[in-house]
């Protein structure tokens, strides 16, 4: 027996079968491909921040605290450590879906945020590391890193905080465009300002006052009259909404007021026009009629489309009247606008240094906590996220009563042991919804709630159909 030399064959490569019952062979490893694996394997993962990210439109369930990727900082922008955001009613309407051409979820919320620059980008002049600076970013800004185009960054004057400065910005530069920029406020005139109780509504009555003899008309919830009455209230008459307020002012200015500043729409754009003396001004700033519910309702939109009178430009010609609007996230980010509001940016800045104006910041909340609070507490002062007047259910049930603190923006539901839907409602637990008393003992409309003392609101804050469960 004599011993093979020959050298034994090269195994074949393993085929592997396909769905239509061939066979094929797998591409051979080059090594280019091991080589690219391998810098795969030892690049370490992205860091990662936590955000508040929608997952989808509609009520707080959507609204999550999630792990993402920390952005890189790209040309002409810079990288902010955020340590404040700004909660306003913008936000709301976001969560909703109630905006315009609103990006597609998921995504990270927030157009307001104040920190400190870690990273400067490429091109970026005018900022260093280490600056403190208010930032208006187009979402993105509840985050605990945020990367923004340096034309929407604003350097925070000598002493102003973070939190300060997320409580000043959005609201004073708006009301700022509103009166000066637009109404032209001058001594001597009268102005009449809804959602009063708001973030806008209060800068626009601190503002209003930096001018000599000006009168200001206030329309706001009933709730809110004895909060602003305390808070060093500027407003001279407060009026009730969902009151005949036109004809309130008419008793005190029977000519009507000079200018109507309007966040409202529908129904209040008539009113308010026909509010205005000759050479007079009606502003809309904002739309809030039309949300209603915990998603962008279709209904609401065409109900306030076709409240609102068609104004002809004759008719504005005859009796000397103006009609104008103001949209600050359109005019930063489709007009191009930026150094137009950078200079409203810095008028404010001065006046807070100057002491005029001092935002009233109504609580705070932890990042953790933005998605179960009911957005009735910004960090700035925000346009209330209110409930809104709804049809009573058809079917005889118990209502539960909604009543309102005094100076939040979200009612407070009483309840005793019964199950409702707090979070998806959006409102804050009353003191009595922790005691174990049965339902009855809740408090009716006008009645004093036995738990907890608190008084009921009419039924017109009573909770929307079919999101209570007794």
């Amino acid at each position: 027996m004599t011993e093979s030399t020959d050298t034994p064959a090269a195994a074949a490569p393993e085929k592997t079968p396909t769905e239509n019952g061939t066979t094929e062979t797998p591409p051979e490893e080059t090594p280019e491909k091991k080589e690219a694996e391998k810098k795969e394997e030892e690049t370490p993962p992205p860091k990662e921040m936590r955000a508040v990210v929608l997952t989808g439109f509609g009520g707080l369930k959507t609204v999550k605290i999630l792990k993402k990727p920390e952005p890189t900082v790209g040309e002409g922008e810079v990288l902010i450590r955020v340590k404040a955001c700004g909660l306003n009613f913008q936000d709301l309407i976001v969560r909703q879906g109630a905006i315009d051409s609103p990006p597609k979820t998921p995504f990270i919320l927030g157009f307001e945020c104040a920190g400190e620059i870690e990273q400067v980008g490429e091109g970026v002049t005018n900022f260093k590391v280490g600056d403190q600076v208010v930032a208006l970013p187009e979402y993105k800004a509840w985050a605990e890193l945020v990367s923004v185009p340096a034309q929407y960054v604003y350097a925070l004057p000598a002493g102003m905080t973070p939190l300060d400065a997320v409580a000043v910005t959005t609201n004073y530069v708006v009301a700022y465009l509103l009166l000066f920029e637009m109404a032209n406020l001058a001594p001597g005139k009268s102005l009449l300002v809804h959602s009063a109780g708001g973030g806008v509504g209060q800068a626009v009555a601190q503002l209003a006052k930096t001018v000599d003899n000006v009168t200001v008309f206030g329309v706001c919830s009933k709730t809110k009259h004895e909060a602003l009455k305390a808070n060093n209230n500027n407003i001279d008459h407060l009026l009730e909404r969902g009151s005949d307020y036109t004809s309130e002012v008419r008793k005190i200015t029977p000519d009507g007021v000079d200018i109507v500043l309007d966040c409202l729409c529908g129904e209040e754009c008539n009113r308010g026009y026909s509010l205005l003396k000759p050479m007079g001004r009606y502003i809309l700033y904002g739309s809030s009629n039309i949300v209603t519910g915990e998603t962008k309702s279709f209904f609401s939109a065409a109900r306030a489309w076709w409240q609102v009178d068609k104004v002809s430009p004759i008719k504005l010609f005859d009796e000397n009247k103006s009609l104008a609007g103001l949209n600050l996230r359109h005019l930063l980010f489709q007009h191009g606008r930026a150094e137009y509001v950078r200079r409203a940016v810095d008028a404010v800045f001065q006046l807070w240094l100057d002491g005029k104006v001092k935002p009233l910041v109504d609580s705070t909340w932890a990042l953790e906590d933005v998605s179960w609070t009911s957005w009735a507490g910004p960090v700035a002062p925000a346009v209330p996220a209110r409930p809104r007047r709804v049809r009573a259910p058809r079917r005889r049930r118990r209502v539960p009563t909604v009543a309102r603190r005094e100076g939040q923006a979200a009612g407070r539901l009483h309840l005793g042991a019964g199950g409702c839907k707090l979070d998806e409602l959006g409102w804050t637990r009353g003191p009595c919804c922790s005691s174990t008393a049965a339902p009855s003992t809740c408090a009716a409309p006008s009645t004093p709630c036995s738990n907890c003392g608190s008084t009921g609101r009419s039924s017109r804050w009573s909770t929307p159909p079919g999101r209570w469960r007794m």
